[in-house]
Protein backbone atom coordinates (compact mmCIF):
# COMPACT_ATOMS: atom_id res chain seq x y z
CA UNK A 1 0.00 0.00 0.00
CA UNK A 2 1.03 3.67 -0.23
CA UNK A 3 3.22 4.89 2.60
CA UNK A 4 2.03 8.55 1.58
CA UNK A 5 -1.35 9.87 3.47
CA UNK A 6 -4.48 9.55 0.88
CA UNK A 7 -5.40 12.92 -0.25
CA UNK A 8 -9.28 13.72 -1.65
CA UNK A 9 -9.61 16.60 -3.32
CA UNK A 10 -12.96 18.08 -3.37
CA UNK A 11 -15.58 20.56 -2.14
CA UNK A 12 -18.54 19.27 -0.17
CA UNK A 13 -20.97 20.91 -2.12
CA UNK A 14 -20.21 18.20 -4.43
CA UNK A 15 -21.94 15.27 -3.56
CA UNK A 16 -19.85 12.84 -5.05
CA UNK A 17 -16.97 14.37 -3.09
CA UNK A 18 -19.05 14.06 0.04
CA UNK A 19 -19.55 10.69 -0.61
CA UNK A 20 -16.32 9.91 -0.83
CA UNK A 21 -15.22 11.34 2.24
CA UNK A 22 -18.12 9.49 4.21
CA UNK A 23 -17.01 6.47 2.36
CA UNK A 24 -13.17 6.66 3.99
CA UNK A 25 -14.36 8.07 7.44
CA UNK A 26 -16.72 5.23 7.78
CA UNK A 27 -14.02 2.63 7.11
CA UNK A 28 -11.03 4.23 9.19
CA UNK A 29 -9.07 5.30 6.14
CA UNK A 30 -6.24 8.13 6.85
CA UNK A 31 -6.97 11.03 4.21
CA UNK A 32 -5.94 14.49 3.96
CA UNK A 33 -8.94 16.72 2.51
CA UNK A 34 -7.60 19.27 0.00
CA UNK A 35 -10.16 21.85 -0.46
CA UNK A 36 -11.01 22.70 -4.23
CA UNK A 37 -13.56 25.32 -4.59
CA UNK A 38 -16.30 24.85 -7.58
CA UNK A 39 -16.27 27.40 -10.26
CA UNK A 40 -13.35 28.68 -9.09
CA UNK A 41 -9.80 29.94 -9.48
CA UNK A 42 -8.64 26.23 -7.48
CA UNK A 43 -9.33 23.97 -10.49
CA UNK A 44 -7.46 25.92 -13.21
CA UNK A 45 -4.38 25.67 -11.06
CA UNK A 46 -1.58 23.39 -12.93
CA UNK A 47 -0.63 21.24 -9.57
CA UNK A 48 -4.98 20.73 -9.85
CA UNK A 49 -5.03 19.53 -13.45
CA UNK A 50 -2.07 17.27 -13.63
CA UNK A 51 -4.26 15.21 -10.73
CA UNK A 52 -7.71 16.18 -12.64
CA UNK A 53 -7.50 17.32 -16.47
CA UNK A 54 -11.26 17.60 -16.69
CA UNK A 55 -10.68 20.36 -14.02
CA UNK A 56 -13.86 19.11 -11.49
CA UNK A 57 -14.02 17.35 -8.38
CA UNK A 58 -13.51 14.52 -6.79
CA UNK A 59 -10.53 13.54 -7.18
CA UNK A 60 -7.33 11.73 -5.34
CA UNK A 61 -3.80 11.74 -5.13
CA UNK A 62 -3.08 8.10 -2.77
CA UNK A 63 1.08 8.16 -3.39
CA UNK A 64 2.15 8.79 -6.61
CA UNK A 65 -1.00 7.09 -7.66
CA UNK A 66 -3.90 9.52 -8.89
CA UNK A 67 -7.26 8.75 -10.48
CA UNK A 68 -10.95 11.05 -10.84
CA UNK A 69 -14.52 10.12 -11.28
CA UNK A 70 -16.65 9.02 -8.06
CA UNK A 71 -17.50 5.71 -8.74
CA UNK A 72 -13.83 4.68 -9.49
CA UNK A 73 -12.07 6.06 -6.90
CA UNK A 74 -14.97 4.65 -4.30
CA UNK A 75 -14.64 1.05 -5.67
CA UNK A 76 -10.80 1.45 -5.83
CA UNK A 77 -10.88 2.31 -2.01
CA UNK A 78 -12.79 -0.18 -1.10
CA UNK A 79 -10.30 -2.75 -2.63
CA UNK A 80 -7.03 -1.37 -1.96
CA UNK A 81 -8.33 -0.85 1.90
CA UNK A 82 -9.88 -3.85 1.78
CA UNK A 83 -13.05 -2.40 3.64
CA UNK A 84 -15.42 -4.59 5.02
CA UNK A 85 -16.85 -6.81 2.11
CA UNK A 86 -20.08 -5.19 1.80
CA UNK A 87 -19.05 -2.50 0.13
CA UNK A 88 -17.63 -3.70 -2.84
CA UNK A 89 -18.32 -7.56 -2.96
CA UNK A 90 -15.61 -9.78 -3.76
CA UNK A 91 -17.72 -12.03 -5.42
CA UNK A 92 -18.06 -11.46 -8.72
CA UNK A 93 -21.28 -11.73 -9.66
CA UNK A 94 -22.31 -9.41 -6.59
CA UNK A 95 -19.83 -6.67 -7.65
CA UNK A 96 -21.09 -6.81 -11.04
CA UNK A 97 -24.76 -5.78 -9.46
CA UNK A 98 -23.35 -3.16 -7.55
CA UNK A 99 -21.37 -1.95 -10.73
CA UNK A 100 -24.49 -2.28 -12.23
CA UNK A 101 -26.51 0.56 -10.46
CA UNK A 102 -23.80 2.70 -10.30
CA UNK A 103 -23.61 3.09 -14.27
CA UNK A 104 -27.22 3.47 -14.19
CA UNK A 105 -26.77 6.04 -11.73
CA UNK A 106 -24.87 8.69 -13.52
CA UNK A 107 -27.33 8.99 -16.58
CA UNK A 108 -30.72 8.82 -14.80
CA UNK A 109 -30.67 9.99 -11.20
CA UNK A 110 -27.84 12.07 -10.80
CA UNK A 111 -28.95 13.94 -15.38
CA UNK A 112 -32.55 14.22 -13.40
CA UNK A 113 -31.21 15.68 -9.74
CA UNK A 114 -28.62 17.86 -11.07
CA UNK A 115 -30.30 19.53 -13.83
CA UNK A 116 -33.44 20.30 -12.07
CA UNK A 117 -31.74 21.81 -8.96
CA UNK A 118 -30.00 23.90 -11.66
CA UNK A 119 -33.33 25.09 -13.55
CA UNK A 120 -34.65 25.71 -9.98
CA UNK A 121 -32.52 26.93 -6.31
CA UNK A 122 -29.44 26.51 -7.54
CA UNK A 123 -30.27 28.96 -10.87
CA UNK A 124 -29.00 32.15 -9.90
CA UNK A 125 -25.83 30.36 -8.69
CA UNK A 126 -25.10 29.37 -12.03
CA UNK A 127 -26.27 33.06 -13.40
CA UNK A 128 -29.25 31.77 -14.73
CA UNK A 129 -33.17 32.48 -14.12
CA UNK A 130 -35.44 29.70 -12.91
CA UNK A 131 -36.82 27.87 -15.72
CA UNK A 132 -39.71 25.76 -14.71
CA UNK A 133 -40.75 24.69 -17.99
CA UNK A 134 -37.07 22.87 -18.30
CA UNK A 135 -37.39 22.36 -14.79
CA UNK A 136 -40.40 19.90 -15.04
CA UNK A 137 -38.74 18.01 -18.05
CA UNK A 138 -35.48 16.75 -15.79
CA UNK A 139 -38.10 16.47 -12.66
CA UNK A 140 -39.73 13.96 -14.92
CA UNK A 141 -36.22 11.83 -15.05
CA UNK A 142 -35.37 12.55 -11.52
CA UNK A 143 -38.92 11.22 -10.31
CA UNK A 144 -38.52 7.93 -13.19
CA UNK A 145 -35.40 7.23 -11.47
CA UNK A 146 -36.60 7.33 -7.65
CA UNK A 147 -39.53 4.98 -9.02
CA UNK A 148 -37.31 2.77 -10.15
CA UNK A 149 -35.30 2.49 -7.29
CA UNK A 150 -38.10 1.81 -5.33
CA UNK A 151 -39.59 -0.70 -7.47
CA UNK A 152 -36.35 -2.33 -8.87
CA UNK A 153 -33.31 -1.27 -6.85
CA UNK A 154 -34.59 -2.11 -3.41
CA UNK A 155 -35.80 -5.55 -3.29
CA UNK A 156 -38.26 -7.07 -0.82
CA UNK A 157 -38.10 -5.81 2.99
CA UNK A 158 -34.30 -5.37 2.74
CA UNK A 159 -32.76 -2.19 4.12
CA UNK A 160 -30.27 -1.42 1.57
CA UNK A 161 -30.08 -1.96 -3.00
CA UNK A 162 -30.07 -5.19 -4.29
CA UNK A 163 -31.68 -6.61 -1.02
CA UNK A 164 -28.76 -6.40 0.95
CA UNK A 165 -28.88 -5.75 4.48
CA UNK A 166 -25.87 -3.95 4.63
CA UNK A 167 -24.88 -0.91 2.25
CA UNK A 168 -22.67 -1.23 -0.65
CA UNK A 169 -20.94 1.72 -2.55
CA UNK A 170 -23.74 2.12 -4.68
CA UNK A 171 -25.99 3.02 -1.59
CA UNK A 172 -23.91 5.46 -0.41
CA UNK A 173 -23.32 7.22 -3.97
CA UNK A 174 -26.92 7.11 -4.69
CA UNK A 175 -28.53 8.75 -1.76
CA UNK A 176 -25.25 11.48 -1.52
CA UNK A 177 -26.70 12.12 -4.65
CA UNK A 178 -30.59 12.22 -2.98
CA UNK A 179 -29.59 14.51 -0.24
CA UNK A 180 -28.99 17.05 -2.73
CA UNK A 181 -32.54 17.94 -3.10
CA UNK A 182 -32.51 19.00 0.64
CA UNK A 183 -31.94 22.73 -0.68
CA UNK A 184 -35.49 22.71 -1.68
CA UNK A 185 -38.32 24.15 -0.42
CA UNK A 186 -39.94 21.58 1.91
CA UNK A 187 -42.92 21.37 -0.27
CA UNK A 188 -41.31 20.65 -3.47
CA UNK A 189 -39.09 18.36 -1.80
CA UNK A 190 -42.04 16.24 -0.16
CA UNK A 191 -44.23 16.79 -3.50
CA UNK A 192 -41.03 14.40 -5.21
CA UNK A 193 -39.94 12.13 -2.24
CA UNK A 194 -43.41 11.60 -0.49
CA UNK A 195 -44.40 8.63 -2.65
CA UNK A 196 -41.14 6.67 -2.13
CA UNK A 197 -41.25 5.06 1.19
CA UNK A 198 -39.06 2.56 0.65
CA UNK A 199 -36.38 5.51 -0.17
CA UNK A 200 -37.13 7.50 2.83
CA UNK A 201 -36.71 4.66 4.50
CA UNK A 202 -33.39 3.38 2.33
CA UNK A 203 -32.27 6.86 2.59
CA UNK A 204 -32.21 7.08 6.78
CA UNK A 205 -30.75 3.53 6.98
CA UNK A 206 -27.91 4.58 4.78
CA UNK A 207 -27.62 7.71 6.82
CA UNK A 208 -27.71 5.49 10.41
CA UNK A 209 -25.31 3.27 8.77
CA UNK A 210 -22.72 5.95 8.68
CA UNK A 211 -23.17 8.33 11.20
CA UNK A 212 -21.98 10.22 12.81
CA UNK A 213 -19.40 10.99 9.56
CA UNK A 214 -22.70 11.22 7.50
CA UNK A 215 -23.84 14.81 9.02
CA UNK A 216 -20.84 15.57 9.77
CA UNK A 217 -19.87 15.54 6.30
CA UNK A 218 -23.26 17.10 5.08
CA UNK A 219 -22.92 19.93 7.44
CA UNK A 220 -22.57 22.29 4.68
CA UNK A 221 -25.62 21.18 3.07
CA UNK A 222 -27.54 21.75 5.87
CA UNK A 223 -26.43 25.32 5.96
CA UNK A 224 -26.80 26.23 2.85
CA UNK A 225 -30.70 24.58 2.89
CA UNK A 226 -31.41 27.04 5.59
CA UNK A 227 -29.39 30.00 3.39
CA UNK A 228 -31.98 29.10 0.31
CA UNK A 229 -34.93 28.99 2.29
CA UNK A 230 -34.43 32.55 4.08
CA UNK A 231 -33.64 33.80 0.47
CA UNK A 232 -37.26 32.50 -0.80
CA UNK A 233 -38.39 34.22 2.56
CA UNK A 234 -36.92 37.66 1.70
CA UNK A 235 -37.90 37.19 -2.00
CA UNK A 236 -41.65 36.29 -1.01
CA UNK A 237 -41.84 39.41 1.26
CA UNK A 238 -40.66 41.73 -1.64
CA UNK A 239 -42.83 40.25 -3.97
CA UNK A 240 -45.60 41.45 -1.48
CA UNK A 241 -44.28 45.21 -1.31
Amino acid sequence: MATELLKIYGDRKSQPTRAILIFCKANGIQFEEVKIRLFTSDVQTPEYQAIHPLKKVPAIADGDFTLFESHAILTYLACWYQVPDHWYPADLRKRAKVQSVLDWHQTTLRYGSTRYLINTVLAPTFGKTPNPQVAAEYEQILVQSLSTVETLWLKGDAKFLLGNDQPSVADLALVCEIMQLHVLDEKDRARILSPYKKVQEWIEATKASTQPHFDDVHGILYKAKIKFQKQREIATLQSKM
